[in-house]
C-alpha cells in the first residue's frame, strides 16, 4: 500500500519526537511504500536526518557508515542518568573554576583515535534486546570500549556551567558518552543539554527541510 517513491528526504528533525516518530510522518505525508531513516537521533536532537525512499534504502548502509559532525551544550556539574537533560539526576559536583586553557588541555585528550564505552542508553544489542532496554529496567550491561575518531572537538564557548562544543566524529561515536567523559576528566560531572546534527556524510543542514 502507498505510493512507489525513490530518493533521499533531508530532514532537519525537530525536537521531542523520536526518528521513527518522525519517519512515520513522512511516510504518510507522501503516502510512501517503502521508508527508513539512516541513524537514529535521540528525541533530545535536533538536525540532519536523512529519510531514504524505495531503491535509496539500498543507499542507507552508506549513510549509516558515514562520518556525522555536531553542535553540542555539555550541562557541567550534574551526572544524570541517560547522559542528556532527559534523565534523572543521579549526581550534582561543586563546578571548578574553569577558562579555554583548561578545558582545551582537557578535549585535547579526546581528539583523534580513542577507545569509548557507549552509553547504556543506546540501540546497541545485548542478547538480542538494545542497551535501553536494560538500562530502563536498571540493568548495567559491561560494554567493551570500541574505536572512534574524532578529527575535530572545537571549543565554541565557555560558561562557568556549560561548554559549547563542535564534533566532527566517525560512526559509532556517542556524543552523550563524549560530553560525560570529558565532565568526568574536568572533575565536576556533564551531560549534554542541546544536540543538533550539522552534517551526516555529504549532507548539510543547509540542504534540509522542515
Amino acid at each position: 500500500k502507498g505510493r512507489l517513491l525513490d530518493g533521499v528526504l533531508l530532514l532537519d528533525k525537530p525536537l521531542d519526537i523520536t526518528s521513527n516518530g518522525a519517519l512515520q510522518k513522512v511516510r504518510w505525508l507522501y503516502d510512501a511504500r517503502r521508508a527508513g531513516h539512516t541513524g537514529a537521533l535521540d528525541p533530545l536532537a535536533t538536525g540532519v536526518l536523512p529519510i531514504c525512499f524505495g531503491e535509496a534504502t539500498k543507499f542507507a548502509k552508506y549513510l549509516l557508515e558515514s562520518d556525522k559532525a555536531y553542535y553540542t551544550t555539555a550541562q557541567l556539574g550534574e551526572i544524570r542518568e541517560s547522559g542528556d537533560s532527559e534523565g534523572e539526576v543521579v549526581e550534582t559536583r561543586d563546578l571548578p573554576v574553569l577558562n579555554k586553557e583548561i578545558v582545551e588541555s582537557v578535549l585535547e585528550k579526546f581528539r583523534g583515535e580513542t577507545l569509548q564505552v557507549p552509553t547504556m542508553y543506546s540501540a546497541l544489542k545485548h542478547q538480542g534486546r538494545p542497551l535501553y532496554e536494560w538500562a530502563r529496567k536498571g540493568i548495567t550491561v559491561e560494554r567493551e570500549a570500541r574505536p572512534i575518531n574524532v578529527p575535530t572537538l572545537r571549543l565554541d564557548d565557555v560558561t562557568r556551567d556549560t561548554l559549547s562544543l563542535y564534533v566532527e566524529c566517525s560512526k559509532g561515536t556517542y556524543i552523550r558518552s563524549l560530553v560525560e567523559d570529558i565532565g568526568l576528566e574536568l572533575g565536576c560531572g556533564a551531560h549534554v543539554s542541546m544536540l543538533r546534527r550539522s552534517r551526516a556524510g555529504h549532507f548539510e543542514l543547509s540542504e534540509t527541510v522542515t
